[in-house]
């Protein structure tokens, strides 16, 4: 029975896990290729190469998704964590994990406001890049002679504009450049027509124009690549599109914001009677001053006379006048050379008198009397400083050889009745007196 049984065993259909992966994605691709996926995003990371990697959940599930780098250039807004979308792509599975994901190309938001939300965000990112700062706008030129249209070429846009121009300044240069202002397509027309009149250099000033509608009618305005176009455009550009209430990404680029097409004819330029009231203006304030500086040129002329018979009489009074100047400073010169000679003079004179003077003399000498005596005084204490020097010498020498010095040691010294020194027995016999010097003092002694 149990060979039997092994016999009957189903054939074996083994897989290596990459094998099993591999036929896995490929059903999966083939039952999922092309999916929407609604849900909130969560989890959002965009990495350095470019991907974004975030979750698509709902209160049950979730999904991992992954949006490459070619794709996300392509959304209409970035991936943000608590948004909820609609995401299009393709079931793959990940073989690294084992994980399945989904490959995602476009992404819309859901729900009320989604356009306004992709709106709101991308003019959050180009305000941060500067692109609607006033410093960068260009002031329009005042007179253009060439105006270029970008707009579609059968709408009541285009006819409204080339009306109003003509009305207010005929004789301009117009050219149009056709392009879609909506649908499929037209973010590349628009963004053409814009590089066309930024690389020819033709027109003074470009109107990007288009009608009114809705938010969805007007979006190929909301798109990035037309408000960089707008941006890099070296000419300066009018943006009219839709109505006064409606405001679009390229209103903000743009240099200049006209409320609608029609408004945007009469802010290019002005009106032929306004340019000639100009020229009258000018022309008055040119004859005023053309009279007024006849006048002031007259009334020169006449000072230049009077000044010119006034300066000759002021010129020979002034040369009287240097002349006077000049005996001035020559008798001054002279009197303090004068002066000079006389106190000199005067001081000899007193120098003089003062040397034949008998006080003098007499305190002269006795100015030698006392240097002198000084001197004197000064020799009798250095003779006397030697001779003290000198004498402390031999005193202490003296005082060195001197027998008293030895007594005071302990010793004394021994004489006789007549004062001969008893140096040995036979100089003092027995009863005889002698004499004992101390030290300090003496006494007087018998011999037994």
């Amino acid at each position: 029975m149990e060979q039997l049984a092994l016999a009957w065993q189903p054939p074996r259909n083994t897989y290596t896990v990459a094998e099993l992966n591999a036929r896995i994605r490929d059903l999966l691709g083939a039952e999922f290729g092309d999916v929407w996926v609604a849900g909130e995003i969560s989890g959002c990371k965009l990495a350095t190469s470019g991907h974004c990697y975030f979750t698509l959940k709902d209160h049950e599930a979730q999904l991992r998704c992954v949006c490459f780098r070619t794709s996300m250039r392509y959304l209409k807004f970035k991936p943000q964590d608590g948004v909820a979308v609609l995401a299009r792509g393709r079931i793959d599975l990940y073989e690294a994990r084992g994980e399945y994901q989904l490959l995602v190309e476009a992404i819309e938001p859901q729900g009320h406001g989604a356009l306004q939300f992709a709106f709101e965000q991308l003019k959050k990112k180009l305000a941060g890049e500067g692109l609607f700062d006033p410093a960068r706008k260009r002031p329009l030129p005042p007179l253009p002679e060439r105006i270029g249209i970008v707009t579609s070429p059968t709408g009541a846009v285009i006819r409204d504009i080339t009306q109003i121009l003509g009305r207010r300044f005929p004789g301009l240069h117009i050219r149009l450049y056709p392009a879609l202002v909506q649908g499929e397509g037209s973010v590349e027309a628009v963004c053409r027509a814009i590089h066309h009149f930024a690389s020819s250099g033709w027109a003074q000033v470009v109107i990007v124009a288009r009608g009114g509608g809705s938010l969805e009618d007007l979006w190929t305005f909301n798109e990035e690549a037309v408000a960089r176009a707008i941006a890099d455009c070296p000419i300066p550009v009018i943006s009219a599109v839709g109505h006064e209430t409606d405001f679009t990404i390229a209103d903000f680029v743009a240099d200049l914001r006209a409320a609608t097409p029609s408004a945007a004819a009469e802010l290019v330029i002005c009106t032929r009677d306004q340019v000639l009231d100009r020229i009258g203006s000018s022309e008055h304030k040119l004859l005023q001053l053309a009279r007024y500086r006849l006048a002031m040129a007259g009334r020169r002329l006449h000072q230049l006379g009077v000044e010119r018979a006034s300066a000759v009489i002021h010129r020979s009074i002034g040369r009287q006048m240097q002349r006077v100047d000049e005996l001035d400073y020559r008798l001054r010169d002279r009197i303090a050379a004068r002066r000079a000679t006389e106190r000199k003079a005067l001081v000899d004179l007193t120098n003089r008198l003062k040397s034949l003077d008998f006080r003098l003399r007499v305190a002269d000498a006795r100015r030698r009397l006392d240097a002198a005596e000084t001197a004197l005084m000064q020799g009798i204490r250095l003779k006397r400083s030697r001779a003290q020097g000198r004498f402390d010498a031999l005193l202490a020498h003296l005082t060195q050889l001197s027998p008293l010095k030895i007594l005071e040691r302990g010793y004394a010294i021994v004489t006789n009745p007549s004062g001969a020194v008893v140096k040995q027995r036979a100089d003092a016999p027995p009863g005889s007196e002698i004499r004992v010097r101390l030290a300090k003092d003496g006494l007087t002694a018998e011999v037994k």
